[in-house]
């Protein structure tokens, strides 16, 4: 039996989402996501996986439990964890610890701060800002951490903030001012509150009281950056070995609402702010502190202009800003001349060289490179994509998150003195858990097996590598899921499934856009890298760079001819979806080939010119295809609703309410393009959902409107509407 035939069995499939190694390297703390009680939403436990020595073979232990569940564990020096969450605040009374002195309760659905001692046992709160936390990093030889929580301008300290939320909600008023850069992100509004950067000093463990339990001193918060704006929105945040410095991703709004993403080190006793990375026509984002506390690696990425997309590289640069034998510009380019773009990083131990992930050929490897000589080494040579990077003590191990087109993230060790080594597997698989029961103290040590992770055996089918050669003579490829049973004698119906980004790759498993489940219902799906892909070089992406229409679509054509070539897929029965710039890609081929028999549209890009003017980050639009009033050609060119008397395919659009970075607009419009001149169309519309969609129910429908719409058109069944809808 496999899951990816039953819906309800797929969505309740446990999600290792992160994993964080002990300070000792003993054991990783992981975040588990699992669907709740009621089977509403998903939540995320905390789990230790041990591997020491001599705990090898012993079972995983879950450390949290809440029905609001915990995520973002992060370890201070003596291995206690850190961890946010909305679970309530612990009762008063004796053997309950104090309360934090400076956090008033947060707000309703905000969450706070915790804390779970090295020696185990309950948890306790010590930091509860009035807009909650949402994100922490700890000092790796201090007892200190920094955390970012919103707050109303204007306002200092929680008391304050706290007063000011409250006449705010007694008058009535959610208006939010804004005087620069963008008003939304992805799929919440921004402001009126704004993130700070708060640090805390966190007390030793307490002594034993008469009743049993813990007491505590109260922890106090102080804010270093009472007045950021939007500086701190998305950004990457570490501190210090000594807890002494903060560095952090800083973003700049010039005068056209256009971000730049620069790096700033803040003094913790003093607040006092300086620019570590900053160049024109440059981000600087995601920064590591090396563990001696000399350096910092962050990715540089280079602004895309009209007539090139930018390229991405690893930089490094001393934490104290003065030259020392680097390059003029502050900073010194790691992986000059390696045609790949970063993903991710951290410091080996001994500070002498940096791992990252990059993509390359439908895979995502770690590579070392070494900051005396610049050499580049690939560690992993599997088809796999690597993340949640944990270099342990030593510098022999990297424990990481290993997933695949074929196999969801599972912790695995990596000898990183062996390139080329195979993972180790830690956490093998298990029995699909029942019910989650979220009775429990929170907090509490509860013994238990990791929920499993699916190994590729029970999937309803086999991963091939395809490729087709372009017309410009670039060579296309991408992964091919076949389903149990396709053969000459029963080839199986094709789906083409275009993925989003566009600047992205098919290279590592996906919950939300999940192929095994197509392949459950008999379909081959078809996952190509055309033009725009990450992975193949910086000429590879600028082939399609400001031409969304030329090179992605006849790629993505061409390819898919070589695979209904095989005889054991169905070129008469075929179809094609995508999501983001998959819907993109979508809106585009139902204009210009009549050649599948279904076409599914999920968030869309349809009227461009209307896209630049209501996305959340118009800025990319005027770099990438310039001001739609001075410089219309990219947008006529290549705007999908010019097209719309062509259309001849039945499509299924799907968009969500909540979704700002291709707004709703864009599915109204072509629904409204689409119903006006009687097409065959159906609109699947998701209120309450952004530009994925989150909910068990919702992924479930989304499916299963999915699937009903393919079977109709493609297979020849007749329209079954979902029963929820």
């Amino acid at each position: 039996m496999t899951p990816f035939r039953d819906l309800r069995d797929y969505v309740a499939i446990p999600r290792m989402t992160a994993v964080r190694l002990s300070p000792d390297g003993s054991w990783l703390a992981a975040a588990v996501q699992t669907v709740d009680a009621d089977g509403r939403k998903f939540v995320s436990s905390i789990w230790r996986i041990d591997v020491s020595p001599a705990g090898s073979g012993s079972p995983p232990v879950r450390l949290t439990r809440s029905t609001e569940g915990e995520s973002d564990p992060v370890f201070l020096p003596d291995g206690s964890l850190l961890f946010v969450s909305r679970r309530p605040g612990p009762d008063s009374g004796p053997g309950v610890g104090a309360e934090p002195a400076s956090g008033a309760e947060p707000a309703a659905g905000k969450a706070a701060l915790w804390l779970l001692p090295a020696a185990g046992g309950e948890a306790s709160r010590v930091a509860a800002p009035p807009g909650g936390v949402v994100a922490v990093a700890a000092a790796s030889d201090a007892r200190s951490a920094v955390f970012t929580s919103p707050a109303l301008p204007g306002t200092g300290g929680a008391a304050g903030d706290a007063a000011r939320r409250q006449a705010r909600k007694d008058a009535g008023v959610t208006a939010i001012l804004h005087d620069a850069g963008p008003v939304r992100y992805w799929d919440h509004d921004l402001g009126p509150d704004c993130l700070r950067l708060q640090e805390i000093s966190i007390p030793g463990p307490g002594t034993e009281n008469a009743a049993g339990g813990h007491a505590r001193p109260a922890v106090e918060y102080r804010d270093l950056t009472p007045e950021p704006g939007r500086a701190l929105d998305d950004s990457h945040f570490e501190l210090a070995p000594d807890g002494s410095l903060a560095v952090t991703g800083w973003a700049v709004t010039d005068d056209r609402a256009a971000l730049t993403q620069e790096v700033a080190v803040i003094a913790v006793a003093t607040g006092e702010r300086r620019t570590l990375l900053s160049a024109p026509g440059h981000d600087f984002f995601d920064p590591r502190i090396s563990p001696d506390g000399a350096l910092v690696a962050c990715l540089r990425a280079a602004h895309d202009s009209y007539e090139m997309p930018g390229d991405v590289t690893l930089v490094v640069a001393a934490l104290d800003g003065l030259a020392g034998g680097r390059a003029s510009d502050g900073h010194r380019d790691l992986l000059a001349g390696l045609d790949r773009r970063p993903v991710e990083a951290a410091w080996a131990p001994d500070s002498a060289s940096v791992y990252f992930t990059a993509d390359d050929h439908g895979r995502r490897p770690v590579f070392r490179v070494d900051l005396a000589t610049a050499q580049i080494t690939r560690l992993t040579m599997d088809d796999a994509a690597y993340g949640s990077l944990c270099p342990a003590p030593g510098g022999r191990w990297i424990y990481a998150l290993r997933a695949a087109v074929d196999g969801p993230p599972a912790p695995v060790r990596l000898d990183a003195t062996t390139p080329g080594s195979d993972p180790v597997r830690l956490a093998g698989p298990a029995e699909l858990p029942g019910t989650l029961t979220p009775a429990e103290l929170p907090g509490t040590l509860t013994p238990a097996e990791l929920p499993g992770t699916l190994t590729p055996a029970e999937l309803p089918g086999t991963l091939t590598e395809v490729q087709a050669v372009a017309g410009d003579g670039a060579t296309i490829r991408g992964w091919l899921v076949l389903p149990e049973g396709a053969s000459a004698d029963s080839p199986a119906p094709l789906l083409l499934w275009v993925h989003g980004g566009p600047v992205m790759s098919w290279n590592s498993w996906s919950w939300r856009w999940n192929p095994w489940l197509m392949a459950g219902r008999g379909y081959a799906v078809l996952l190509p890298d055309p033009a725009l892909s990450t992975g193949y070089g910086h000429d590879f992406i600028a082939r399609g760079h400001g031409r969304w229409g030329e090179a992605p679509f006849t790629d993505v054509m061409a390819i898919t001819d070589a695979v209904v070539a095989r005889p054991d897929v169905d070129a008469a029965r075929t179809a094609m979806m995508g999501g983001s710039f998959g819907g993109y890609m979508a809106n585009w081929i139902a204009g210009h080939t009549d050649r599948f028999s279904a076409i599914v549209s999920h968030a869309g890009l349809w009227a461009l010119d209307q896209m630049f003017a209501t996305t959340d980050l118009p800025s990319f639009w005027r770099r990438h295809f310039g001001d739609p009033l001075t410089q219309p050609a990219r947008y006529r060119e290549n705007s999908p609703n010019l097209h719309v008397a062509s259309i001849s395919t039945p499509m299924l659009v799907i968009h969500g309410d909540k979704d700002y970075r291709v707004p709703v607009g864009e599915a109204l419009r072509l629904w409204a393009d689409l119903a006006g001149r009687a097409k065959d169309a159906k609109f699947l519309y998701f209120p309450d959902e952004n530009h994925w969609i989150l909910t068990p129910g919702h992924v479930i429908v989304w499916y299963e409107t999915v699937l009903a719409f393919l079977a109709q058109h493609v297979l020849g069944e007749p329209w079954r509407r979902p029963e929820l809808l």
